[in-house]
């Protein structure tokens, strides 16, 4: 369920008359508990309350109290041993009069009359898998109006499929926006009167065909039409009583769409809402699906909480006035100057959704301004215009969202600022709001949506000035700044559609830069990077951290080194939390580009800490502008690692548990051609296979042949009918391995993929018998200590960073991973330390057989041996590097590229010796801001 599915449950639920018995299992149920979870706990199966409540385990423990018992009942629900063993999540009690709740997670406390609990859901969302923010816990209210507008929207074009057209959407789009402004000024006194707008669409319209539709066409209209016009307009009496709003979104006099009695209905619901409580940002994410059949399944999922964009425009600007706010002090020249700075900043999100990033950019630039008026007794009217935040969306409806959503933000925060009664008249008529364009970001010329030329001029719109305020400007004095930011779709290169991919080659034409392997977001990356050579700018975006790992990170090094640019901020790899359901596997990371400069110091944010850098490199951590290249050999004294053995035979050589007795036992004499076959499958999951192998050049008996032959022969055939040259020469030795690189001995094996959710490289030591099958690696006769380096979080760390991933999990790789691992000159020490530890660990695994390795190696079930075992070899290891245990993979990733760079100076000084090349200012260059 999403969450306004959940708002209308729990609304029914609070409406309904209380029922003792059954209100625990209904509460679950309009939280999304399936209905066999509800069978189970009715019937007692899996209910342990001791309290003679529903105790859902993981979730929540509910007690019905006696009339007046609730805050006793609640405090037997704290104090039960079933609440903690459950691992319960809330606790709620309540008699039907009163309800009380405790998040026992944050220990956050909810007390409210029975009935009003449903303006409260969002406390409890996370039972259904749904983050929640503060905003949202507080407010339902843009819960309960995207729900109620999505579904009139949903009616509406039951009533007239011509509008769900391609042709028809925009104008459909356009009346929603003109429906939410209604409502949003009937209930903050933008229009006179109260419940105006409401109360005018009950009494006027009827249930009968066409009006409603007639209603409104004659309210839009008196809307668009000028005080001194409406003489002559002829309105209606009940019409002529709203104000003059603009000639932009009520221009047009379109007519409105069909009515039904139910879609009238809808309509009357959501005027009922008090719609002076929308927060801009969240009811502006929200929204944004309504006009998206696909996305109407995650209404309410969109919105990213505002710590989280802070995240991005704190480092890129906001920081910066907040500093100059505070070094201004009193000075009143200063503070003026700030302010001046203020009206020439310029917001840009070319992904901007329903605008969330420019309405918290635009309130947080309005309050540093109230504080610069507070102290200087200043004009309190704002001078920073809505039309200098720009922005690119490919929806058409949330463009129109993102429009409507910075003029309410702006009528708020002249309301909260400066007051109540200036903020009316200062609103009407609307003036020209955020500079939105609907298009795809990645074929748009951003130099068109956003000029990097820019002279200041008062604001108008078609009606006139607008009423803001303009400070004398120097031009020449005054210097645009112009910030980039967003959060552009991510969508790895396995998922891009055709339509995707064709983006991209166009964003990277004429490009160097390899760009086939790159995250889509990295399209804007790549320009934002050019737009901010050719104008100074400075941007940011919220990328998937594998954009600065592997493969990736190398494109994103050519692409802002080409440019001239540097990472100036970073934020570290966190999990990037909005309100949607299962949000917890996105981790992200933020990135600010600037132009070069030595003589500027970096910062990287990695949770509450900031520290201060001399370089950011591509995989976000101080380092110089290099990335790990591939090598032949190891870097370190270790031994070498290489890929197993391919067969090229269509598995043709290889014989499940049963087949390989059925041949043994009619052949027996060919069991010695037989190994075990060791692939990541068998080695993670405990599979016995077994394969035939004949090393190249020995023989077998003509009896061994000719048994074998029918596969030998099916070999053949199918080697020498691949298209690919190299297989088909292959055909003339059906017999043997395409990849011969089986030796005698012992093996360290290394799955090639491996599980993100692992907390270990988990590598094989394996027998003679033994085969490791490519592209899986193996150390042949290795000393075990190199067993202990590759099982370490360190040589982990350094392999999810360095190395490219298959999906969300990790692709190993011998030249890239190992040959490449830093390790420090080891004593004969040091390598018995290591060889007992990796001797533990692989006597850990076997006290445990028959158990997998994915069993073992499960998270949350391993074994405390075998923890332990893997805790004390990461300590002598990270003893050899530091003389302690690292505090944190940040701190093991600075060591280890500190070593890498030290290792292979040569090379990194033939790097960073190339300078990048000139590249001529462009046509956006001249007098760029």
């Amino acid at each position: 369920m999403n969450a306004v599915e959940i708002e209308e449950a729990v609304s029914a639920l609070a409406s309904a008359p209380f029922d003792p018995a059954a209100f625990p299992y209904a509460f679950l149920t309009a939280f999304g508990v399936k209905d066999t979870t509800i069978a189970r706990l009715r019937k007692g199966d899996t209910n342990a309350s001791d309290v003679g409540g529903v105790l859902q385990r993981g979730n929540i423990h509910i007690a019905v109290a006696v009339p007046g018992g609730v805050n006793v009942t609640l405090r037997a629900l704290r104090v039960s041993p079933k609440t903690t063993s459950a691992k319960a999540k809330f606790i709620l009690a309540t008699d039907g009069q009163t309800l009380e709740a405790e998040d026992l997670v944050s220990g956050e406390p909810l007390a409210c009359a029975y009935h009003e609990f449903a303006d409260h859901f969002g406390f409890f969302l996370p039972l259904a898998g749904i983050s929640t923010v503060k905003e949202l816990k507080n407010n339902p209210i843009d819960v309960k109006a995207t729900g109620r507008l999505n579904r009139l929207y949903v009616e509406l074009l039951k009533e007239n499929a011509e509008w769900g057209t391609p042709e028809r959407r925009h104008d459909l789009n356009q009346f929603m926006a003109r429906l939410i402004f209604c409502f949003f000024a009937e209930d903050t006194g933008i229009f006179n009167g109260t419940n105006l707008f409401t109360s005018t669409l009950e009494r006027m319209s009827t249930t009968e065909a066409g009006s409603v539709e007639h209603v409104l066409t004659e309210l839009f209209r008196a809307m668009d039409i000028a005080p001194e016009k409406r003489q002559d307009a002829k309105l209606r009496s009940w019409a002529n009583a709203f104000p003059y709003v603009n000639g932009g979104l009520f221009a047009g006099g379109k007519p409105s769409p069909r009515f039904s009695k139910i879609a009238r209905s809808y309509l009357l619901r959501a005027g009922e809402l008090n719609w002076r409580e929308i927060n801009p940002d969240i009811f502006g994410s929200m929204i944004q699906a309504v006009a998206d059949e696909g996305e109407r399944g995650s209404l309410g999922m969109h919105y990213t909480s505002v710590p989280n964009i802070m995240k991005v425009l704190g480092p890129l600007f906001l920081d910066d006035l907040r500093a100059q706010l505070d070094a201004a002090g009193d000075n009143v020249r200063k503070l003026r100057n700030l302010r001046k700075r203020l009206a020439n900043i310029r917001v840009f999100d070319p992904a901007c959704g329903s605008g969330n990033f420019l309405v918290i950019a635009y309130i947080r630039m309005r309050e540093i301004e109230h504080e610069i008026v507070k102290l200087t007794d200043d004009e309190p009217r704002s001078v920073i215009p809505l039309s200098n935040f720009y922005g690119i969306e490919i929806k058409d409806f949330a463009a129109e969202i993102a429009r409507l959503a910075l003029l309410i933000a702006e009528f708020q925060c002249d309301v909260r600022f400066i007051s109540q009664q200036v903020a009316r008249s200062l609103v009407l008529p609307l003036k020209k709001t955020g500079q939105i364009k609907t298009g795809n970001a990645l074929r748009e010329d951003w130099w068109k949506v956003c000029p990097p030329v820019m002279t200041f001029e008062e604001e108008h719109d078609l009606a006139g000035p607008t009423g803001r305020l303009a400070l004398d400007h120097d031009i020449g004095a005054v210097t645009v700044e112009t910030y980039i930011c967003g959060n552009p779709p991510y969508i790895g290169t396995k998922y891009q559609s055709a339509q995707n991919k064709k983006d991209l080659q166009h964003v990277f034409s004429g490009s160097v830069v390899n760009f086939r392997n790159i995250d889509y977001v990295g399209g804007w990356l790549n320009v934002a990077a050019k737009y901010c050579n050719n104008t100074k700018a400075h941007f940011a975006f919220v990328t998937t951290k594998s954009l600065f790992e592997g493969e990736q990170a190398e494109i994103v090094l050519s692409i802002y080194r080409d440019q001239g640019l540097e990472i100036a901020w970073c934020h570290r790899p966190f999990k990037w939390s909005n309100n949607a359901s299962n949000n917890a596997a996105v981790s992200c990371c933020i990135a600010g580009f600037r132009k070069r400069a030595s003589d500027r110091s970096r910062r990287i944010f990695s949770g509450q800490e900031l520290r201060i850098v001399e370089n950011i490199g591509p995989y976000l951590i101080p380092m110089p502008d290099i990335v790990v290249k591939k090598n032949t050999a190891p870097i370190s004294d270790v031994d070498s690692m290489g890929f197993g053995s391919m067969s090229n035979d269509n598995g043709l050589f290889t014989f499940e548990s049963s087949a390989y007795e059925k041949i043994i036992s009619d052949l027996p004499a060919i069991e010695p051609l037989f190994k075990n076959a060791v692939g990541g499958a068998e080695f993670i999951k405990g599979l016995t296979r077994k394969i035939l192998y004949i090393p190249r050049g020995s023989s077998i008996t003509k009896d061994h042949r000719a048994a074998l032959s029918h596969i030998f022969e099916e070999v053949r055939m199918y080697r020498a009918a691949s298209a690919r040259e190299a297989t088909a020469r292959l055909a003339h030795m059906p017999e043997n391995f395409a990849e011969d690189r089986y030796r005698d001995g012992r093996k360290i094996m290394v799955p090639q993929i491996l599980s993100e959710g692992r907390p270990y490289i988990t590598a094989g030591y394996l027998g003679n018998e033994s085969i490791v099958i490519a592209p899986h690696m193996e150390m042949v006769n290795a000393q075990l200590h190199n067993f202990a380096i590759v099982s370490s979080k360190l040589h982990l760390s350094w392999v999810a960073t360095v190395c490219g991933k298959l999906e969300t999990r990790l692709r190993y790789s011998n030249t890239l991973g190992w040959n490449t691992f830093p390790v420090p000159k080891l004593t004969e020490q040091n390598k018995i330390d290591l060889t007992k530890c990796a001797e533990d660990i692989l006597m850990a695994r076997e006290e445990h057989f028959p158990a997998t390795i994915a069993d073992l190696y499960d998270p949350e079930k391993m074994p405390e041996n075998l923890r332990i075992a893997h805790e004390k070899n990461d300590e002598t290891l990270e003893r050899i590097y530091i003389g302690r245990r690292f505090r944190n993979d940040t701190e093991r990733l600075e060591k280890l590229f500190e070593l890498y760079t030290k290792m292979t100076a040569a090379e990194i000084r033939a790097v960073t010796a190339k300078k990048p090349a000139s590249r001529g200012r462009s046509r956006a260059a001249a007098g760029a801001v």
